[in-house]
């Protein structure tokens, strides 16, 4: 920060109801989303815990609150486990694409059902295509829309949005016919992601933030090995 155009800048957000825990405030630090260098950027911010929302690269910065944890997976030594590889039986009907992302009609709808029936009353129901294409694709970033069809009839069942960075991909967002429960597409998108991964000889597939014990964001606990970042440094959760 400071007076040289060169330095990176950085903001705090104005307090907000926390999207996790309802009650309590919550703020973000967020790089200058008007810097033309965010593309170079956002790998390395990912390497310190940052995430991007559309076209806003952030970390939660919450005062007292460290309930947010940055994790990542380091994919090559990851083996599912036997919850994991049932998911994958289940699915074994399911082919994957990977494709450039658009606004087509047919993700539209599958993203509005999903909202409607996994995020009802969070206030996201009402998105239509400007909302998809500023949350989901954004301007500047290098993404991928991963789909996942079922074989034969090619019924979209799910898309998992995913940004690539050096030697990383990284989860954005995952929506899925709500309908299809049984098949636990969010799993299912995470453990074909960390195979895409493996197939380009990445290294980790960043999975956002962990709350420990939350019900909507302790499932990533489940893929292991997992690091968290400290503020410092990648270290492994215990298991």
């Amino acid at each position: 920060m400071g007076g040289n155009d060169d330095n990176l800048k950085l903001f705090h957000s104005a307090p907000h109801s926390c999207g996790y825990w309802p009650e309590r405030e919550a703020r973000d630090l967020v790089l200058d989303p008007r810097d033309p260098r965010l593309p170079t950027l956002y790998p390395m911010a990912l390497q310190w815990g940052f995430r991007r929302s559309g076209d806003i690269v952030y970390r939660p910065s919450c005062g007292r609150c460290r309930a947010c944890v940055p994790v990542r997976l380091p994919v090559a030594r990851f083996t599912p486990d036997r919850s994991q590889r049932r998911c994958l039986a289940r699915n074994a009907d399911i082919e994957t694409h990977v494709v450039a992302p658009a606004c087509l009609d047919e993700y539209l709808a599958l993203y509005q059902r999903y909202l409607g029936t996994r995020h009802r009353g969070g206030g996201m129901e009402g998105h239509g295509a400007h909302e998809f294409e500023q949350f989901l694709i954004g301007s500047w970033n290098d993404s991928r829309f991963l789909e996942l069809r079922q074989a034969g009839s090619h019924r979209l069942l799910a898309v998992a949005v995913t940004d690539l960075a050096v030697d990383a991909l990284s989860a954005v967002y995952t929506f899925y016919d709500p309908d299809e429960a049984p098949r636990s597409l969010g799993t299912l998108g995470i453990l074909k992601q960390i195979e895409w991964a493996r197939r380009e000889r990445r290294a980790h597939l960043y999975l956002g933030y962990w709350i420990a014990g939350h019900p909507k964001m302790d499932y990533k606990h489940r893929f292991r090995p997992l690091e968290a970042f400290d503020g410092r440094a990648w270290t492994l959760l215990p298991g």
